[in-house]
Formats: structure tokens, C-alpha cells, sequence
């Protein structure tokens, strides 16, 4: 996955800054994102990596697919993934576009793992928190770890916070192992 990551990331940066030269950016992300469930259907995988396809035939195949969604800058992304081999990590391109346009726009994505299921008003507070010590607007996600034993588990791009009780427990044993 992370190799498929340090793939993708200059496609992503190189659709992100034409996309923002053209303010098209939400035309990008809806091609990004069709592009990348294309290329994730079983039936599009074989077609990509039959060595008997001529990458020309393929492209076609998805212009026309994505006709709606095409520009000619579009297009030449699309021809250029295609020629180079890079169609599979479609959705990691789209992945990373929207974290660039995220960035672009002040916003931070943020994890939240808990013992326990979280409230909605102890959501809002973790959200209203994170913004305040980040200086940008939050969008939180959350889910259940039931390994924690208790508090939560912060992440908020490299930051992590961790509030739980597994992880003061750990810190505390590495603290008498000293």
C-alpha cells in the first residue's frame, strides 16, 4: 500500500496543481474519484494488465466511460497513467488529491479510536478541541478499539495523541522497566 502511495503522490500533486490553474477542482476529484472505482472493477484489472491490449485501445475504452467527466487536460492525465502503467493506483491518486485539496482549504481529517462508541456531543468536543489546537476545521471519523481498555487514540495526520488507557499503561511499564 504505502508503495502504491509513493507512487501515486506525484500524480496526485500534478493533477492538483492543474486542477487549481484551471479552478476546476471539483471536475478533477469527480474524475479522480469515477477513474478510480473503474480501475478497481475486476473486469477493468484484467484489461489493464493484459500485455495484449494496446494502451491506445484502453484509453479509448475509458474516454468512453468517462466522456462526461473529460477535458483535454483530463484526457492527457488519463493517457499518461495509461502509457506509464499507473491506472491501478487510481484510487490512491484520488485518495491523495483530496487531501491536498483538504490542506488547500484549511481542513484536517482526524481519527478517533475509543474503547467505546462516542457520542455525538463527546464527537463535538473532540472536534472543537483538534480545531482549536490545530488552527483549522476538523472532520472527524471514529471507531471502536475495544483493546484500548478506555480513553481514545488521536490522530491527526503524523500527531497522535494517545489518551488511553493501554497506551498509559504501556508508558508506565516502560517507565519501571527504566
Amino acid at each position: 500500500m504505502q508503495e502504491k502511495i509513493t507512487i501515486a503522490r506525484p500524480y496526485a500533486q500534478a493533477a492538483f496543481v492543474q486542477a487549481s490553474e484551471e479552478s476546476n477542482l471539483q471536475q478533477w476529484s469527480e474524475l479522480l474519484q469515477l477513474l478510480g472505482r473503474l480501475v478497481s472493477d475486476p473486469t477493468m484489472i484484467k484489461l489493464i494488465k493484459n500485455p495484449e491490449l494496446e494502451r491506445e485501445k484502453l484509453t479509448d475504452i475509458i474516454f468512453d466511460i468517462c466522456a462526461d467527466h473529460l477535458s483535454d487536460t483530463r484526457r492527457n492525465f488519463i493517457t499518461l497513467l495509461a502509457e506509464s502503467g499507473r491506472l491501478l493506483v487510481a484510487p490512491e491518486i484520488h485518495t491523495l488529491f483530496e487531501k491536498l485539496h483538504d490542506e488547500a482549504e484549511g481542513i484536517v481529517d482526524v481519527k478517533v479510536v475509543s474503547a467505546y462508541q462516542l457520542k455525538d456531543e463527546q464527537q463535538s468536543k473532540i472536534k472543537q478541541m483538534m480545531s482549536r489546537r490545530l488552527g483549522k476545521d476538523v472532520n472527524v471519523s471514529s471507531e471502536t478499539d475495544e483493546t484500548l481498555i478506555g480513553g481514545v487514540v488521536i490522530r491527526a495526520g503524523d500527531s497522535v495523541i494517545d489518551a488511553s488507557i493501554r497506551g498509559r499503561l504501556k508508558q508506565l511499564s516502560q517507565n519501571f522497566a527504566e
